[in-house]
């Protein structure tokens, strides 16, 4: 593929449209181009979840941005790509803009990288943290005791687990969690009859991932991620957490290590979670 040099006349023919399931194959391509681990079974899944636009000139895609209603107040931004043969361009800012016009009204999150922070910074988005991404191959999980009852979800939980990831996350991201049902493996843990924290692990890149893990505590947020790393043992695993979670080091201990970092990032009105509990990992850095 060529360098595109986007003239007036080459930027008034590209489209910004709607993505559907016929982009996937393209916009697949754009994220291995980067070297992202997305599958196209990951950008099928993200779309389904959310909605997506596309920016295409004569049938080639050059730029994707998607994004996820929580509620009807909070929308999570992500795998915003454009094409390295068409960069600097301005098609990362005029799908950027036509996103947030979408979007008006409520708070937005994102995770920047370092070469999309620029333009969110532009945007009139701000740090609210940082997010750890650790990853390697799993050779062994770790035991750890716990006082509480680690078990997998039952039909009986689901109340309790969306009201956990609510007042986590700050978010309603109930269509989140029916989603990684379907595809995923979630625990939660349980002490005095009562679910106290809940983990998922579901096939996703270059093999299996830890996310979103919601706790109280960072002794139960690591009791959930034992719980599901030991059934995925010599597996490649990865976990992106939070910085404030404080996790980073004890992963390292149990091999896996630190390999990137991202910004945190919002804009909107304000919000987040409620009472002591929060986020301790993420489903991936694009959905939160």
């Amino acid at each position: 593929m060529v360098h595109l040099s986007i003239n007036h006349a080459t930027q008034e023919a590209i489209r910004l449209v709607p993505m559907c399931e016929q982009h996937l194959d393209q916009a697949h391509d754009l994220s291995r181009a980067l070297n992202w681990p997305y599958r196209r079974e990951d950008w099928a899944f993200a779309l389904d979840l959310g909605h997506g636009l596309v920016a295409e000139h004569k049938g080639q895609v050059l730029g994707t941005a998607l994004w996820w209603p929580y509620g009807d107040d909070v929308a999570s931004v992500g795998m915003v790509i454009v094409s390295p043969q068409a960069r600097r361009q301005g098609i990362g800012a005029r799908l950027m803009d036509a996103l947030l016009a979408r979007l008006e009204g409520r708070r937005i999150v994102l995770n920047a990288t370092p070469d999309g922070l620029p333009l969110y910074e532009r945007l009139g988005f701000l740090p609210c943290g940082a997010v750890h991404q650790h990853q390697a191959v799993l050779t062994a999980a770790p035991r750890l005791d716990s006082d509480a009852v680690i078990r997998p979800l039952g039909p009986d939980d689901l109340a309790a687990l969306r009201a956990l990831d609510r007042a986590g996350s700050g978010m309603d991201r109930d269509g989140l969690i029916a989603a990684l049902r379907a595809i995923g493996q979630i625990k939660v843990l349980e002490r005095d009859g009562e679910v106290q924290a809940y983990g998922c692990a579901r096939v996703w890149g270059r093999g299996v991932v830890i996310g979103p893990v919601v706790a109280e505590t960072r002794e139960d947020a690591r009791s959930i991620i034992a719980a599901l790393a030991v059934d995925h043992e010599g597996r490649f695993l990865r976990i992106d957490v939070t910085r404030r979670s404080d996790l980073s080091p004890w992963l390292e201990a149990i091999g896996l290590p630190q390999v990137d970092a991202v910004v945190a990032m919002a804009k909107g009105p304000p919000c987040g979670p409620s009472g002591r509990l929060a986020v301790f990992a993420l489903s991936n850095q694009s959905l939160g």
